[in-house]
């Protein structure tokens, strides 16, 4: 062990050297107070020579010098004092090699701190928790269950380091019924444990089990407990029931950040993207500072409800707040960015990210930006960076990749990459990758062979990945099989009125008259409702919305009368409305009148009429833009002179001197 100090910071006295045992020093009158303020404020060599007679009087406040070692994360001052404590046997002290092992293990030198645990003469239950919380910090959850089953003795501590590392890693189900055979065995579980468990009940979307566990919080006295009653309110939200989250945190004495966090986030899981922005600013009013975890949720609101403006005085926020060189925040920037249509504005957060580089959910969200925009081409490029750099590769990178390639129309790349994904990675495709070969193969007209991937698939199908291959039944007007697939997504979800739609198009353009009565007449037997088609647009931080036959707008006659102008220009260089698209709205008596007057016409005039000349504009749009809309756009990019952005449900299209940056591929 000697060879650990080959440049000693501890010199031993010499007497001490020739004869060191703890029973031949008597205990000094020096108080404990300078030694311990020593430590605290890192000057270790200063308080080992400056009472050097009160640790050999009292060995167990080496602990003190250890504790500090870990802050400083001084490895070299680590095992030197290891040395120290073996030439003076006070190894044999459980008290000291416990704080040994402990500091190791806090360095990240586990097999170090294992050797220090195998040569301890005795252990008592914290040495087997030290080893245990090891283990579970390396993420070798199967070694610290070894060690677990192996001790005779267990505490509270024992218990809540196995439950909560099981949930860390999302072993859910084993967390839980660890957590049942720790009550069995007679132990109290505290607001740690508690906290953990609801976590992982949170996890599994158990809302009965997590009642349960709120009903042992009650009893033990611990719901009004800040971190009960946070991660009560968290599996609350996290399983659909976000009013009684709201009201667990509403009934507790005293609200922190993270009580608001939780609200916050749990209102964004639930599409409630409003709420979470008025959250946010009530919390401001408050006086309580937001942190990364506020903003990753704050952000993502704003991705959601496309309010650049908002999103950009936030981004003001976090910079000053300091947290713009947070992985996780500036990934949600290059999403919000990108989701309001401002893809420079992403590639510019992502290309000064920093010394946050190596992040790899960074390069996926920069990968998904550019595949929400068309850009799959540069997609690959920058997927092919990240592995020059040796970034991890995951199941999300993969996913952000094929999306690319799937609305980008390069078939060959995108199965290429599936291909690889087991082979080369070593990664299962789940459901949503399997959609995105099916989007691949069934634009490119390989229906057939698109069907067939689906029944074969080892995960179950969704409703999204028959929704796919029907979208695709509709572009190569395949009637026959659009009502096979739509009979297995009404099998999935009998009230998903895009289905309907879906296939009411595919017959329709089959000329296929008394299918598309057939399909009327089952929505309104199954009271089913096509969603309105809605488009908003944000001007001076304020979103307007339009949705057709609403005059509700204060301009609604103004825009009109734009609208019907605009239609005559285009008109004129050669816009002819295609009635045809109006099945895309399931209304086969729909008069040209209300085709032109679609929403994201009516969004598009409204912008027109409010915005500077030469301003992008970016509109929003709940649904796909249909085919007479998407002609229109380019004829207005064209006549106005100004580049028009809209986000539809599948992707974004940038129209410009009359072209579309989709390629019409969408």
């Amino acid at each position: 062990m000697g060879k650990l100090c080959s440049k000693p910071l501890f010199v031993l006295p010499f007497s001490f050297q020739t004869k060191c045992s703890c029973s031949f020093f008597t205990a000094t009158a020096t108080p404990r107070d300078p030694f311990i303020a020593l430590c605290t404020q890192g000057r270790l060599r200063e308080a080992f020579s400056a009472h050097f007679s009160l640790i050999s009087s009292d060995p167990p406040l080496l602990s003190h010098l250890l504790k500090a070692c870990v802050e400083r994360r001084s490895i070299s001052v680590a095992r030197q004092l290891h040395s120290i404590i073996i030439t003076c046997s006070w190894s044999k002290l459980k008290f000291v090699s416990n704080h040994l092992v402990n500091a190791y293990v806090k360095l990240g030198l586990l097999e170090t701190a294992l050797k220090v645990f195998d040569k301890m003469p005795e252990r008592n239950v914290m040495s087997y928790n030290i080893i245990i919380g090891g283990y579970i910090q390396n993420g070798e959850l199967g070694a610290a269950m070894e060690v677990f089953n192996e001790m005779g003795q267990r505490n509270s501590a024992t218990w809540n380091a196995v439950i909560t590392g099981m949930i860390k890693f999302e072993f859910n189900e084993e967390g839980l019924k660890l957590f049942e055979k720790m009550h069995a065995d007679g132990f109290l579980a505290d607001a740690y444990t508690l906290g953990s468990v609801l976590r992982g009940c949170a996890g599994l979307k158990d809302l009965i089990t997590g009642k349960q566990v709120h009903g042992y919080a009650i009893s033990s006295g611990l719901e009004f407990d800040l971190v009960v009653g946070s991660s009560m309110a968290h599996m609350y939200m996290r399983c659909g029931s976000l009013s009684e989250g709201e009201r667990v945190i509403q009934s507790m004495p005293f609200r922190n950040i993270v009580a608001f966090n939780t609200l916050i986030a749990g209102r964004v899981q639930n599409g409630c993207a409003t709420g979470a922005l008025d959250l946010y600013y009530m919390m401001k009013m408050a006086g309580l500072r937001p942190d990364k975890i506020t903003f990753v949720s704050v952000i993502s609101s704003c991705s959601d409800l496309s309010t650049l403006g908002q999103g950009q005085q936030i981004h003001a926020e976090v910079v000053k707040a300091g947290a713009i060189s947070v992985a996780a925040v500036i990934s949600s920037l290059i999403s919000m960015y990108s989701r309001c249509g401002c893809l420079d504005d992403a590639l510019k957060i992502f290309e000064e990210r920093g010394r946050v580089e190596d992040d790899h959910v960074l390069w996926s969200s920069m990968i998904a930006a550019y595949g929400f925009h068309g850009k799959g081409k540069e997609a690959i490029e920058l997927f092919n960076k990240m592995e020059l750099y040796g970034l991890e590769v995951n199941e999300v990178t993969l996913l952000s990749l094929l999306y690319s390639c799937s609305h980008c129309g390069l078939k060959d790349e995108g199965l290429e990459f599936f291909d690889l994904m087991v082979k080369k990675y070593g990664l299962e495709p789940q459901a949503k990758h399997y959609t995105c070969i099916v989007d691949l193969l069934g634009r490119a007209g390989r229906l057939d062979e698109a069907e067939r991937l689906i029944r074969s698939m080892p995960v179950e199908p969704d409703a999204i990945t028959w929704k796919t291959l029907l979208s695709a039944c509709k572009i190569h007007k395949n009637a026959n099989m659009a009502k096979r697939i739509a009979d297995e997504i009404i099998k999935i979800d009998p009230r998903d009125s895009a289905s309907y739609v879906l296939l009411s198009n595919t017959q329709a353009s089959a000329k296929r008259w008394g299918d598309v009565s057939e399909v009327r007449r089952k929505m309104r037997d199954g009271m089913v409702k096509k969603e309105p088609g809605i488009s908003w647009f944000e001007l001076k931080n304020q979103v307007h919305h339009f949705v057709m036959g609403d005059k509700s707008h204060p301009q609604s006659e103004e825009i009109d009368a734009y609208l019907n102008d605009l239609t005559a220009e285009i008109r004129l260089c050669g816009y002819v409305p295609d009635v045809g698209a109006s099945l895309h709205d399931m209304d086969l008596e729909e008069n040209e009148y209300n085709l032109v007057h679609h929403s994201e016409k009516l969004a598009v005039s409204f912008a027109l009429m409010n915005t500077p000349d030469g301003v992008p504009i970016r509109i929003m749009k709940n649904l796909r833009v249909c085919d007479d809309c998407h002609v229109a756009m380019k004829y207005i990019s064209v006549v106005r002179n100004r580049e028009i952005v809209v986000r539809d449900s599948s992707r974004f299209h940038h129209f410009k001197n009359g072209d579309c940056s989709c390629g019409d591929y969408w």
